[in-house]
């Protein structure tokens, strides 16, 4: 499968603990992290729901 690079683009202050527990999954945490991850349907679920926070490099 593909790899794709995700980095962490936003603070996740203010925002619910379900998105802050997905960046965790996501191997991210702290702003300006990055990680080079397989791609998965699971994985565009997860990028999906923190799309705001994260940006696909």
């Amino acid at each position: 499968m593909a790899k794709i690079t995700v980095k962490q683009i936003a603070s996740t202050i203010d925002h619910p603990n379900t998105q802050l527990l997905t960046l965790k999954s996501l191997g991210l945490g702290r702003v300006g992290k990055t990680n080079e991850i397989e791609d998965s349907p699971s994985i565009q679920g997860m990028i999906k729901k923190v799309a705001h926070l994260v940006e696909i490099i």
